[in-house]
């Protein structure tokens, strides 16, 4: 089958948060820039699936990347949300502790996170935690005040819709299959059925960086995936609980213990378990865990139930960590060969560090090549105008320039036709119900999509041209219709 060849001086490989934060730094310079993915839309992975939380910095050793760039990332985070329009609120954190071997943990972190350059730690007794958040067990707590929650999906695709503004160029259902030296220095990568020549190559293929890394001949790379499965319980959150609540981590784990988390959409999180397994595309959810992910939350709150979760889903990390050794292992970042930028192992605190770790890859990248900045550079990128965050007012001035704010097609969330439209006609050109649900937040509601997910399949079909088996939930393989029945 033919190919067609492109040509750029650069290639990132992967479209996680961390690879889009690269292309968008990268875009400041006058280099010609390419990601590709082997998704169909961006957050396909990791990024996708966590917990959404800006993490301050203290669970990691002193002096390691992690550490380092994770301050720095939660330090930055705010400023980068308002550039890029993207949700975002400093609630705080608590970490509890049950008996006096957790305070011990606690007194550790709070030593360590002080080393890191955190701000504002400071340890609670059992009644000064009574007085601060009655409805939470436990005989003591740290509070980490500069702790954040986000939308990491609407984040990762934000930081790449700006670097499409700024002319990166990118590239879904691009598997990776090869990577070779090119005739004249750089690489020839092959991805789907086209072949790229980059000068210089970044590999931020996340839960599949060892593979890739491989692939250009670096050896010695091995990524344990570790699945955490999570509850999501209706918007509930402003009335239960107002900041991430996570118990004293244990030694050894893969994980930071399952904890309760609000959403900045109002919803509450229970999660993570942290199983080590085979498969890096393995996202099921399992009865045994989800059971004790249940009973671990109520330790924390006594007062959850049942009958409030809506939904569940699993993530993976990218561990370098093995099963035997647990923790947690440095990131990796890297030239492990000219012009071959290796990003492996980049777990949580990953999303909180990624802008900081796109600016040291640009700097590794500077070493081959010139990155002069671009005089044209945009900063900003303007998401979409969200209906039911507006005013009466502002609410009516909306409807009255666009008439499809005044339909509601999403009951739960208070989603606008306009928004739907807005979401569908995104400039990463993605169209599947997946990346219409994570821009406009439609399907996310009580309902899970029972009402509104058929009629913006209708949307797709009558407004846009797609057939009805053309419109797919995450792209190939996953079609909403079977075939027709009349």
């Amino acid at each position: 089958m033919d190919q067609s060849n492109r040509t750029y001086d650069i290639l990132i490989i992967g479209g996680g948060a961390v690879g889009c934060a690269v292309a968008r730094e990268l875009s400041r310079s006058q280099r010609s820039v390419a990601l590709v993915e082997k998704e169909a839309d961006v957050a396909a992975g990791t990024s996708g699936r966590n917990s959404a939380v800006v993490h301050a910095g203290f669970n990691n050793r002193p002096g390691s990347l992690m550490a380092q760039l994770c301050v720095e990332g939660n330090q930055g985070f705010a400023a980068l949300c308002r550039q890029l329009e993207v949700p975002y609120r400093k609630t705080g954190k608590l970490l509890v502790a049950f008996d006096q071997e957790d305070l011990a943990v606690l007194r550790r972190l709070l030593a360590q996170g002080e080393a890191n350059g955190c701000r504002g730690l400071h340890l609670l007794d059992q009644a000064q935690l009574g007085a601060f958040l009655p409805q939470v067990g436990g005989i003591g707590a740290m509070v980490s005040p500069e702790t954040g929650i986000f939308d990491p999906f609407l984040y990762t695709v934000a930081l790449a819709e700006n670097a499409v503004a700024n002319g990166v160029h990118f590239f879904f259902r691009h598997p990776v299959t090869a990577i070779a030296p090119g005739s004249q220095g750089g690489y020839v990568v092959t991805a789907g059925r086209e072949t790229f020549s980059a000068r210089v190559v970044v590999n931020a293929a996340g839960l599949f960086s060892d593979r890739i890394a491989a692939l250009a001949g670096v050896e010695g790379y091995r990524i344990y995936p570790c699945r955490g499965e999570y509850f999501i319980l209706d918007q509930i959150a402003g009335d239960l609980l107002p900041l991430p609540v996570y118990p004293a981590p244990k030694a050894g784990a893969g994980g930071l213990g399952v904890h309760l988390t609000p959403t900045i959409h109002g919803n509450l999180l229970i999660g993570p378990s942290a199983e080590y397994i085979q498969s890096p595309e393995d996202t099921a959810s399992t009865r045994p865990v989800m059971d004790q992910l249940f009973l671990q939350a109520r330790q924390l709150l006594p007062t959850l139930e049942k009958g409030q979760i809506i939904g569940a889903y699993a993530g993976l990390r990218p561990k370098l960590a093995p099963p035997g050794e647990g923790g947690y292992r440095d990131f990796v970042i890297r030239e492990d060969k000219p012009g071959f930028v290796n990003l492996v192992g980049i777990e949580s605190p990953g999303l909180t560090a990624s802008l900081p770790i796109a600016r040291r890859v640009a700097a590794l990248v500077g070493g081959s090549l010139d990155l002069s900045p671009r005089a044209d550079f945009q900063a900003h990128r303007r998401g979409i105008r969200r209906f039911r965050d507006q005013s009466p007012a502002a609410q009516a001035a909306l409807i009255a320039a666009d008439p499809d704010y005044g339909e509601v097609v999403c009951r739960c969330q208070t989603v606008t036709r306009a928004e739907l439209r807005q979401a569908v006609e995104n400039p990463l050109g993605v169209r599947t119900l997946a990346g219409i649900k994570y821009r406009a937040w439609a399907t996310t509601g009580r309902c899970q999509g029972g009402y509104c997910l058929p009629k913006i399949a209708q949307m797709l079909v009558e407004d846009y041209g797609l057939a009805p088996e053309d419109v797919t939930y995450r792209g190939e393989g996953s079609p909403l219709f079977a075939g027709r029945v009349k």
